[in-house]
């Protein structure tokens, strides 16, 4: 229990750091108007959320082939899901221009 805890807060640290990181320097461009004032444009950059998601997917099937998705599964998406709202909640891949 306390070791799926440790691992959990360590994989919401990498899915954070990978979601911060390619939102500031996005190596593919992916990126959507959300909107557009006066003042300027807002866009969200995907490329940080992309590429946490398909690191989620790779740690995924590691622990399905390791056969330990059923206890670990569950705090891999957990810690994928705190930190893409800790991301969000922070407007990280938001970008003003």
């Amino acid at each position: 229990m306390v070791k799926n805890l440790i691992f959990a807060v360590l994989q919401f640290v990498l899915f954070f750091l990978v979601f911060a990181v390619f939102s500031f320097l996005p190596p593919f461009h992916l990126m959507r108007v959300v909107s557009t004032t006066p003042q300027g444009s807002h866009i969200f950059i995907f490329d940080g959320l992309l590429l946490s998601a398909a690191l989620l997917v790779l740690i995924l099937l590691i622990e399905a082939l390791r056969k330990r998705i059923r206890t670990a599964g569950v705090w891999t998406v957990g810690a994928f899901a705190l930190a893409v709202a800790a991301g969000l909640a922070i407007k990280l891949g938001f970008m003003s221009l």
